[in-house]
C-alpha cells in the first residue's frame, strides 16, 4: 500500500483510465472509465503444435474464439470456484501454466478496454467474498503486467456499491464456481457479513449433464453444450412451453424433451442460497432483519436462471415469513460497473501500487 500524494495528483490526472473488472471462472467482465464495456469467457488457449500455429496464426486465443478452436488448442480455464488454480506452495508445471493463463486473461481483459499508451491503468478487481490471502496475493501477481495500480474487493460488495445500495441490502452474486453472499449495513463489509459455497454455475451445468445422460439414452452431450443449454432454456417453476432440444445419436440429430431435466438441475441453486440469506439475516441485529429481508438482490450470470427470483423470495416466505428479491438489471456487468465506481471514489492509500 502507499499513500504517497503523487498517487492524488494521478488519479486527477486525465492519463488515468479507471477499469472495474469481475474475474470470473466463466466470464470476465470490464467496465471502463472511458466508456467501454466488454465481457469475455474466461478461456485461454495456446497452440498445441507447429502445425495448429500455422493454422491460427497467433500464439494465444481467448474466449468464445479459444472454446471454438479448442481441438487445435492446450485450453486452459485458470479460475475454478471463483479462485485461481496457481495457488499453493511450491507450484507444479500445471499451477505455473495456469498462472501465465491467468496474466494473459487479465492482459486481455484490459485490452478489450482500450487504453491510450500513456494512459496509467488503475484497477480494481472482483474477488469471491472469502477468498484466501494467498489467492488475492496471486491475482495481484497476474495483474502486475498488465495494471498500474490495483486494488480487490468482494464481487457482492462491488455489485451493491454500483447500484448505492449500501445499506439494508443482502446480495446474492451467483457465479459459474461460486455463489457469495454479503450484507451491507453502510460499512465496508466484515467477514461476518460474507458468506461464499461452491454451488453455483458449474454445479447446475454438472447436474444437467447427469440428467441428460440418464433421460436420453444415446445422446452425445459435452459440458460446453449443457452449458449452453441451460444459458438459453434455464428456469425454475412452472415452463411456458415444453423445452425441445436436438442432441445427437449415432451422429443424427434428435429431439429430446429437456423441460424436467433443465428445471430440476437449476433448483439445485435454491436451496443453498437459502441457507445462507437465512444465515446472514438471522445473524443481524433484530431490529434491522426485517428490512434486510425486504432487499434481497439476484446478481451474477446465474441470476438469469428464469423464475429465479420468484422461487427465491417463495422459498424466503415459506422459511422466514417474508421476503422480497430484486434481480438486478446487468447481471454480466453489475460486478464490473461497482468495481468501476469504486475505482473512481477510493482515496490514494487504497491502491496497491505495481509499477
Amino acid at each position: 500500500m502507499t499513500s504517497d500524494n503523487t498517487m492524488d495528483t494521478a488519479k486527477k490526472d486525465h492519463g488515468v483510465l479507471y477499469i472495474g473488472m469481475d474475474l470470473g471462472t466463466s466470464r470476465t467482465s470490464v467496465s471502463a472509465s472511458n466508456g467501454i464495456r466488454e465481457t469475455v469467457y474466461s478461456m485461454v488457449g495456446y497452440p498445441k503444435d507447429v502445425v495448429s500455429k500455422k493454422l491460427l496464426k497467433r500464439d494465444v486465443l481467448f474466449g468464445k474464439e479459444a472454446l471454438e478452436k479448442r481441438l487445435s488448442l492446450r485450453l486452459y480455464k485458470p479460475l475454478e470456484k471463483g479462485v485461481l488454480k496457481c495457488t499453493g506452495e511450491g507450484l507444479s508445471d500445471e499451477a505455473k501454466l495456469n498462472m501465465k493463463a491467468a496474466q494473459d486473461l487479465i492482459g486481455e481483459a484490459v485490452r478489450l478496454a482500450k487504453p491510450r499508451k500513456d494512459e496509467l491503468i488503475y484497477c480494481v478487481i472482483g474477488a469471491p467474498a472469502e477468498a484466501s490471502m494467498k489467492n488475492k496475493e496471486a491475482i495481484i501477481e497476474a495483474a502486475r503486467e498488465h495494471v498500474d495500480s490495483v486494488m480487490l474487493c468482494s464481487e457482492p460488495f462491488s455489485v451493491a456499491y454500483g447500484l448505492d445500495w449500501l445499506e439494508d441490502v443482502l446480495v446474492v452474486d451467483i457465479g459459474a464456481g461460486t455463489t457469495d453472499l454479503c450484507r451491507m449495513h453502510g460499512t465496508m463489509p466484515e467477514e461476518s457479513d460474507q458468506v461464499m459455497f461452491d454451488t453455483a454455475g458449474d454445479a447446475v451445468d454438472a447436474e444437467l449433464e447427469r440428467l441428460i445422460k440418464q433421460a436420453c439414452p444415446g445422446a452425445q452431450v459435452t459440458i460446453h453444450m449443457v452449458k449452453e443449454i441451460k444459458e438459453r432454456h434455464g428456469y425454475v417453476g412452472e415452463p411456458a412451453e415444453r423445452i425441445m432440444v436436438d442432441l445427437p445419436v449415432d451422429g443424427r440429430p434428435t429431439a429430446f424433451d429437456l423441460t424436467d431435466q433443465i428445471r430440476k438441475a437449476c433448483g439445485v441453486l435454491i436451496d443453498p442460497i437459502l441457507k445462507g440469506i437465512t444465515k446472514l439475516i438471522a445473524s443481524e441485529d433484530p431490529e434491522f432483519q426485517t428490512k434486510l429481508k425486504n432487499r434481497v438482490l439476484l446478481a451474477g450470470g446465474g441470476s438469469m436462471v428464469k423464475g429465479l427470483d420468484t422461487a427465491v423470495e417463495r422459498a424466503m416466505r415459506e422459511r422466514l415469513g417474508s421476503g422480497r428479491v430484486i434481480r438486478i438489471e446487468e447481471p454480466i456487468y453489475g460486478g464490473a460497473n461497482g468495481a468501476l465506481k469504486l475505482a473512481h471514489d477510493m482515496p490514494a492509500d487504497y491502491w496497491e501500487k505495481l509499477k
